[in-house]
């Protein structure tokens, strides 16, 4: 027992330092609290997100906190994401790598009835650098303007799950946000001696409470009929630091030297993440396979006492939405003759509307959807007792090139390892 406590806190003081080394190269990550990530497994993302109509007797799933009621064994999990980004305009190409920690959980059975996980992961993450240049009549540079930002979200969660009767279950989930967020622009001008350059710097910090369903029904024929919904409560995330205005140099490596502070003023705020609900069917039967469809809605994300999309914004928000498939094949489970018959195969597709609507036009005017899709597949090889490696490949697009605006094209590859023991809470028993 003293043996696994202290592994699960090394797990967690290794997740801290992951965390603060994440990395993003997402234009798109400028907007709100950054690029947001979905709260699913490395097994749920490769069928496509789905999970909240599913269960799993050794896996987590951060979809549904109804389904740890059927979790039967202790499982730590690991989840590393390599993202392999392309950033098209209509006239330029570039490429980037940034490999970050997904997620650190522990998940146990308490009796036979109820399941308990906790553990950290990143919702949102910051990393971009822009720049836009001003020419004049004769086209020559006049004037340079650089965008930055770093930072991002992480949470720490806890979820409980229950059986209330043979095939109803209900769970509740509880988690605290955190993280720094650092926005700025520097505009250098030709024939002036000195830039300006405007940083602001903040720490968010919130709460939010997810509850969670889950109904299934065995048939005759060995079928399991599964249905779930869940409903995250909308919550505010304050925000509070400072910015600044001062004027600069830059050296020919690019290293600023700051001059001297024009003004300096305190930011104090809120993101106000709004109500979402999730809703999922799927049939299949244990063990064995599973296929399964769900739907997210998500209202509009609205700032207090920031800059925001309002009327003279080149962005704005809209209720957001997801639409996922997938599920997963497992050809025999307890097969001796073939290790390739116990690997368990996943897919999936995702077509999301993220709420996000940007205008490049310039004239705040002419607003455009940024849409993401993605089709994903895995493999989930065992190892020794019931522990498996996990793996997932996603192939998505996000953005559109129409309205001067950016298209991403990414691969994502996912690597989990979840290492499963006997429940903690029974005694072992000596015959």
């Amino acid at each position: 027992m003293i043996r696994n406590i202290l592994i699960t806190f090394f797990f967690f003081i290794s997740a801290i330092s992951l965390l603060a080394q994440r990395t993003n190269s997402s234009p798109y990550s400028y907007f709100g609290i950054g690029e947001e990530f979905k709260a699913t497994t490395v097994e749920q993302s490769a069928m496509g997100g789905i999970g909240v109509a599913f269960s799993n007797y050794k896996f987590l799933n951060f979809t549904n906190p109804a389904a740890y009621a059927d979790l039967r064994y202790t499982t730590y999990s690991v989840g590393m994401l390599n993202n392999d980004l392309t950033i098209k305009s209509a006239t330029t190409k570039q490429s980037s790598i940034s490999t970050s920690l997904s997620y650190i959980a522990l998940a146990f059975p308490i009796g036979s009835k109820a399941g308990f996980s906790f553990g950290m992961q990143p919702i949102s993450s910051i990393g971009y650098s822009l720049t836009t240049s001003v020419l004049d009549v004769n086209g020559d540079l006049t004037q340079i303007t650089l965008f930055e930002g770093n930072g991002g979200v992480n949470r720490i969660y806890s979820s409980l799950g229950m059986k209330i009767t043979k095939n109803f279950s209900l769970g509740a989930e509880g988690d605290f946000n955190f993280g720094n967020i650092e926005n700025s622009i520097s505009v250098l001008r030709s024939n002036v001696a000195l830039s300006t350059k405007y940083n602001e710097v903040s720490t968010v910090r919130g709460k939010s409470i997810k509850v969670g369903a889950q109904y299934q029904k065995e048939l005759k024929n060995k079928l399991i009929i599964s249905t779930g919904a869940t409903v995250k409560l909308s919550n505010k995330m304050n925000v509070e630091g400072n910015d600044y205005l001062y004027s600069l140099t830059f050296s020919a490596t690019g290293s600023e030297f700051p001059r001297d502070t024009i003004s300096s003023t305190i930011v104090s705020g809120s993101f106000n993440m709004p109500l979402t609900t999730n809703f999922g069917v799927g049939v299949g039967k244990f063990d064995n396979w599973y296929a399964g469809i769900e739907y997210e809605s998500q209202d509009a994300l609205s700032t207090t006492g920031l800059l925001s999309g309002g009327v003279d914004s080149a962005y704005k928000y809209r209720k957001s939405s997801r639409l996922s498939f997938g599920g997963f094949y497992l050809p025999k489970v307890n097969s001796i003759s073939s290790y390739w018959e116990r690997v368990t195969y996943r897919a999936g597709i995702r077509f999301e509307n993220t709420g996000l609507l940007v205008d490049g036009s310039g004239s705040n005017t002419s607003f455009s959807q940024i849409d993401d899709f993605g089709i994903s597949f895995g493999l989930g090889l065992p190892l020794q007792r019931l522990s498996t490696i996990n793996m997932g490949f996603e192939f998505g697009k996000r953005g559109t090139l129409q309205n001067n605006l950016i298209q991403e094209n990414y691969f994502n590859l996912r690597v989990s390892l979840s290492l499963t023991d006997v429940n903690w809470f029974v005694q072992r028993k000596i015959d």
